[in-house]
């Protein structure tokens, strides 16, 4: 077992937005996400009345769900992870304040994100351009959930 300080074979777990997280790409095939991760020790389905129909695998003890949408051929569309070694633009973001959090996203000119106060009391930074959410408790970021691009004509921006 890897100490979190140590690199893990997520390549530190990079968000490259739009792109994916180290080696796990958005476009990638079921079989080619099981080739990098192994089996999911979960499958959730989504429910019947859900506007999108997905599976989400769980990789519980690494802390990823990754999201797979029927209507991309089940491709990885979306991941959401609360990794405790997840960085974004090279820096680590996990715990950090919101404050410090918008300022690197401002840094590399991202701004104006949406904020929102959930009802159980979390904060949640949406990037909606960048496809980006950014969800803290106690002004602490505990996870993030991001997908693929989507264009303007909400056509899907698969990355190259």
């Amino acid at each position: 077992m890897t100490k979190p300080d140590q690199p893990t074979s997520m390549e530190e777990n990079e968000i490259t937005l739009g792109t994916g997280m180290g080696p796990l790409k958005f476009g990638a095939s079921m079989d080619e996400v099981r080739a990098l991760m192994g089996e999911p020790e979960e499958i959730e389905e989504s429910e019947e009345d859900d506007e999108f129909e997905h599976q989400a695998w769980n990789y519980l003890e690494e802390g990823y769900s990754l999201y797979f949408d029927r209507e991309d051929d089940y491709r990885l569309s979306c991941i959401e992870t609360d990794h405790p070694g997840l960085r974004l633009f090279g820096e680590p973001i996990h715990g950090k304040s919101q404050a410090a959090v918008e300022d690197l996203m401002s840094r590399h000119e991202y701004n104006n994100p949406e904020m929102e106060r959930m009802e159980t009391g979390e904060v949640r930074l949406s990037y909606e351009k960048e496809m980006i959410d950014l969800y803290f408790d106690e002004d602490e970021l505990q996870f993030v959930n991001f997908g693929v691009f989507i264009s303007d004509d909400l056509e899907v921006q698969w990355p190259s």
